[in-house]
C-alpha cells in the first residue's frame, strides 16, 4: 500500500483527501473489515460480476471514508502549521458530497482506494 492523495473539487474549491493506513484503520474499527466497508460503498452487486445492477451506495459509509480521508490530509497539513484548520463534520462532508453528486464522489473514492492499494494483497482480517 502506497500513500494516495487525490483532490475532491467542490464549487470551484479544492479539498485534499489522502488515503493511507491511517484511514484504513478507521475504516476497519468502524466496519469491522475494510471488504465489508468497500461492498457498502462500491455500489455495485459482488455476487454476479457478470450483472451491472447496482445498489444503493450506503451514505453513511460514504460520508465515514471521504471524511477520514479529507481529516487525514488535514492531519497532516496542520502538523506543519502554527494555525490549524478546522476538522470537517458528518455534515458539511455530507453538503460537500451532495454538491459534487453521489455518484461522482463516490467514483472518486473508489479511485482513491484502488491507486492506493492498486498492486497490493487485499486485507486479511476479513
Amino acid at each position: 500500500m502506497k500513500e494516495k492523495e487525490s483532490i475532491f473539487i467542490v464549487n470551484g474549491k479544492e479539498y485534499k483527501a489522502v488515503f493511507n493506513l491511517n484511514v484504513m484503520q478507521e475504516i476497519q474499527l468502524e466496519y469491522g473489515t475494510f471488504k465489508k466497508w468497500g461492498e457498502l460503498t462500491d455500489g455495485k452487486r459482488k455476487q454476479d460480476a457478470e450483472s451491472d445492477e447496482y445498489v444503493e451506495v450506503d451514505i453513511k459509509a460514504l460520508i465515514f471514508g471521504i471524511k477520514a480521508m479529507l481529516n487525514e490530509a488535514i492531519d497532516i497539513d496542520n502538523e506543519s502549521k502554527t494555525e490549524k484548520e478546522p476538522y470537517l463534520t458528518d455534515k458539511q462532508v455530507g453538503r460537500l458530497i451532495t454538491e459534487m453528486g453521489i455518484m461522482e464522489a463516490t467514483k472518486q473514492l473508489n479511485q482513491t482506494v484502488v491507486d492506493s492499494t492498486q498492486g497490493d494483497e487485499p486485507p486479511k482480517n476479513e
